[in-house]
């Protein structure tokens, strides 16, 4: 049986994930007592081959002990997986505000903002042991719901899923990388007036590349550091893993190299996917 323990802070995602499991076939079961969890498990073991519980600050144990005790007290067979979600503190007021929730701890008297301050603390435990995370800040619902399926899909087929991200540093690191790469040192078409306005993706821009000795030997040295680390991240039981590659701005260098890589490992056993986080900004 497969057990994914859905997880994260209030407004993140968390419904909508376990909505997705519920889509793909999962046994869902929402806000149960994580203390009755090795009693659920163990009693439909044999009926569900999938099945997917949130846990959060509603049904959390005060002590942080009997978490690690429901987790160990689980069926030896049974190694569950944590999919954590979380989004800035900017998003999740903000969503509040426009669906007008009460947050959990809110009955507390206590305001929003340190409301959300306290399950962040109260959540660190579950995020440690995080399978995988998910920021959702910048997110739509179809965004989300297609990571959660591509990663729940990936952990059933026992394949790989590799992401290589583009991202601009000025923009902030993203939260969900396993790996970061800075290109940052390599030539930058930015101060070729005919390439500025120009991405990673366009012919010019990678024809600029391909004449940088610099660049082709940034490329060829990732790519040997992920041909020997990735079959390990395989083996494993991993089932995603993102690769972020930064520049600048996220427009050139980070995009040429997330593009080059992708097409080198393409045809191995992993499943590639490409993301280019600041291709919405510039549109």
């Amino acid at each position: 049986m497969q057990l994914i323990i859905v997880s994260g802070r209030s407004g993140s995602g968390k419904t909508i994930a376990l909505r997705v499991l519920e889509d793909l076939g999962y046994y869902c079961v929402d806000n149960l007592p994580i203390m009755l969890l090795p009693t659920l498990v163990h009693a439909i073991q044999d009926q569900y081959a999938n099945v997917a519980v949130s846990v959060d600050v509603r049904n959390l144990p005060a002590n942080h002990d009997d978490l690690a005790d429901a987790l160990d007290f689980l069926p030896d067979k049974i190694k569950p997986q944590i999919l954590f979600l979380d989004s800035n503190d900017q998003i999740l007021l903000q969503r509040f505000g426009e669906t007008r929730r009460m947050h959990p701890l809110s009955r507390q008297e206590m305001p929003l903002s340190e409301a959300l301050q306290l399950e962040s603390k109260l959540l660190e435990p579950l995020a440690e042991r995080a399978t995988w995370r998910i920021e959702s800040s910048e997110l739509s619902v179809h965004q989300l719901s297609e990571q959660v399926s591509e990663r729940a899909l990936g952990q059933a087929a026992s394949r790989l899923i590799v992401v290589f991200q583009s991202f601009g540093f000025k923009y902030g690191l993203p939260p969900d990388l396993d790996y970061a790469f800075d290109a940052r040192i390599l030539p930058n078409p930015h101060w070729e007036p005919h390439l500025k306005a120009l991405t990673g993706s366009d012919s010019e821009v990678q024809h600029f590349f391909a004449q940088q000795p610099l660049v082709t030997k940034f490329i060829h040295q990732l790519e040997t550091f992920l041909a020997t680390w990735l079959p390990h991240f395989q083996r494993s039981n991993r089932s995603y893993l993102t690769i972020g590659i930064g520049c600048t701005g996220g427009q050139h260098r980070s995009v040429y190299i997330a593009e080059q890589l992708a097409e080198r490992f393409a045809d191995h056993d992993f499943k590639v996917q490409i993301r280019h986080r600041e291709s919405e900004r510039r549109k």
